[in-house]
């Protein structure tokens, strides 16, 4: 990747300045060390200059997506608040320039390129922007260029806590263009096509007079923080101290100069980005955004099978979403299976109504909403299934239906067409076995909901081949899903690690501890949902069937739950066998150590090559938090895999190879 540069060119008496790194928008612009003496210079050149105005832009599609996270990892609290005291310095001497300075966001905008952003006396965005955003909290610190200080001073306490904190725990989420305005952190909206001279038109107007923008309210700053700090105990529990901090500084912006706000965030980014919890998330950052991107090396050289058609055997809630999914993003024709007729039209229904639904938004025009839709197509038999390329079942997780289900389908598909399962937890091996051609099977396990989860498991089964593999991965990619390649083995990664969990809670209850005590020791992990709450969405007939599955594998692991049972059968009847509570401090040791042996485990079985490879499932499958880098980052930091396997994880590889 290219360095960042800052250039400086006149358009008459305006100075454009760009920031760029040479790629296309593929390659977003990050703040490095380089890029920041690159500013420097620019400064130097500003502040000797005779301008009416500045505009500061990016290259096409891209603002600046902020500092460079690959610089974090390790660092010491004295570089940390050094590279705070940098930013600041530079982004004041643009705020301090002595002629209006406009933002003028073209595109993507996040952390460093908000807070530079923030340092203009006013910015122009682009209706076509559909990121902006300030993701460090997400990410176990909190934005340390001024964010903190400015963005309350800008549009108010309410607005800062919605932006600093709110939305970086909802999922990161980001504001379009529009949004961006609406909140007040930027001035003016405009169309793409003539952008930049529209802010540099803009910038002139500057010139002649200021903005009359109001004042942020204050007044009601202690029931704000108030309710933001309630709201962030109910996301974290106290498990990162990062959006507390950030509450903080935004608290004291209503009443620090400039000046002081900008020592108080060095300081607590001296003491965050050092701390277990941000270098847990930005180890976890790699992770998603790198890791889970690359195609595995056995892959390399091997052609995937052109995807011209689809299947997708079974027509339930989970196969409406794979189908629906597939109908976005490879748009080419698909047949839905079920035994019954009313049964598929139902599914048809279901898939047609979420084109209209998307129609309804905007994000497709009448005419391709006609199209997606005349694409899918439905049946009650396999025939249809002849002239596919890729048929994936996703019926009743059981053995024996899948097995009759992949026999009839070799019946009718072509010999080297690839078959998969979208099974969570049985062998592909096993459902392979009696085929001629077992070779072409593949295990393709999407979490639900499909269109929001961004894991997919590809389970390698014993005699899948290259091709086979390749397809799937090749057609994750084209789902916008990011991939772990497992070995097949019971559970797989992510059901494999969650039940060994569940069997703690259930463990937990049948020795005399409430639901409460068990989601209290859970959520003070961090971990986004309560078991009981996580359990009711997975569904207890599916925990329970995943269990048996487990069991059968590893009894002595996975012992059967009566409690489970009971609830899998509607019943919510606990089974106490023994009147031993544990305190929510035990039964939190009790899973962490329970989750580090099922890790163990995996890794020994080589059912992954790395512990890396546990943690991108769980992150990508399980929504754990980037604070605990997955998992294992925090068994490590926590001494918990020194302490019973006498090594940390991260230098523990697997016993055989993954796949």
């Amino acid at each position: 990747m290219g360095e960042t540069r800052f250039s400086l060119v006149g358009a008459g008496d305006v100075a454009l300045v760009t920031i760029d790194n040479g790629e296309d928008h593929t390659k977003p612009t990050f703040f490095s060390r380089g890029a920041l003496e690159s500013l420097d210079r620019v400064l130097d050149e500003l502040e000797r200059g005779d301008f009416a105005a500045m505009v500061l832009t990016g290259k096409p599609f891209v603002f600046a997506a902020g500092a460079d996270i690959t610089e974090f990892p390790g660092i010491s609290a004295e570089l940390a608040r050094e590279g705070s005291r940098a930013g600041h310095e530079l982004f004041g001497r643009l705020r301090a320039l002595p002629f209006p300075t406009v933002a003028a966001v073209n595109g993507a905008c996040l952390g460093g390129g908000v807070e530079i952003a923030l340092h203009c006396d006013a910015r122009t965005i682009s209706t076509a922007l559909r990121h902006f955003a300030c993701p460090e909290v997400f990410l176990g610190i909190f934005p340390a260029w001024g964010g903190t200080q400015l963005v309350p001073r800008l549009a108010g306490p309410t607005a800062a806590v919605k932006f600093v904190v709110a939305n970086p725990l909802r999922q990161n989420r980001m504001l379009t263009g529009a949004e961006t305005v609406d909140l007040g952190l930027a001035d003016v909206l405009l169309e793409p096509a003539e952008f930049v001279d529209e802010s540099i038109a803009f910038a002139r107007e500057l010139a002649e007079g200021p903005l009359d923008r109001p004042e942020p309210d204050f007044s009601e700053l202690g029931e704000v923080l108030r309710r933001a700090r309630a709201q962030v105990d109910d996301a974290v529990h106290g498990a990162t101290p990062a959006p507390y901090v950030a509450l903080d500084l935004i608290e004291g912006a209503a009443t620090w100069s400039l000046e002081e706000g900008y020592r108080r965030e060095e300081d607590a980014i001296a003491e965050l980005l050092p701390g277990p919890q941000a270098q847990a998330s930005i180890y976890a950052f790699g992770l998603v955004e790198q890791r889970a991107k690359r195609a595995p090396g056995q892959l390399a050289g091997v052609s995937p099978r052109k995807i011209e058609k689809l299947g997708i055997v079974g027509a339930g809630l989970m196969a409406r979403q794979i189908a629906t999914l597939f109908l976005r993003r490879l748009e080419v024709p698909i047949v839905v299976r079920d035994l019954k007729h009313e049964v598929v039209e139902e599914a048809l229904g279901d898939i047609r109504g979420e084109i209209d639904r998307l129609v309804a938004k905007g994000r497709y025009d009448e005419g391709k909403g006609r199209f997606l839709q005349s694409l899918v197509s439905g049946t009650t038999g396999y025939d249809e299934f002849a002239n596919c390329d890729l048929v994936l079942e996703a019926v009743f997780e059981e053995l024996a239906v899948k097995e009759e289900v992949f026999a009839e389908l070799e019946r009718v598909v072509a010999p080297d067409a690839i078959l998969a399962t979208n099974t969570s937890s049985l062998s592909v091996t096993d459902m392979a076995a009696d085929l001629t051609h077992p070779g072409r099977v593949v295990g393709m396990h999407f979490f639900n909901p499909v269109a929001l989860m961004p894991l997919l498991e590809l389970v390698r089964a014993e005699r899948t081949n290259a091709e086979a593999l390749a397809t799937a991965w090749e057609t994750g990619k084209r789902l916008r899903k990011r991939m772990v390649v497992v070995r097949d083995a019971p559970g797989f990664v992510v059901n494999r690690v969650l039940t060994r969990m569940t069997r703690v809670v259930m463990d937990a209850l049948e020795h005399g501890n409430t639901v409460e005590e068990v989601d209290e020791a859970i959520l003070s992990l961090g971990m986004p949902m309560a078991p009981s709450i996580l359990l009711a969405m997975v569904g207890p007939r599916v925990a329970n069937d995943v269990l048996e599955t487990m069991h059968s594998a590893y009894p002595d692991r996975f012992p059967l739950s009566a409690t489970l049972r009971n609830y899998a059968e509607g019943s919510d009847e606990i089974v106490v066998v023994d009147d031993s509570p544990r305190t929510p401090d035990e039964i939190k040791t009790d899973v962490l150590e329970a989750v580090a042996d099922e890790i163990h485990h995996l890794l020994e079985e080589g059912v992954v090559g790395e512990a890396a490879d546990v943690d991108t499932a769980l992150l990508l499958g399980a929504g754990w938090p980037f604070f605990l880098g997955g998992i294992t980052k925090h068994l490590d930091q926590t001494g918990v895999s020194e302490r019973l396997f006498g090594r940390p994880f991260a230098e523990a590889g697997a016993a055989a190879p993954a796949v």
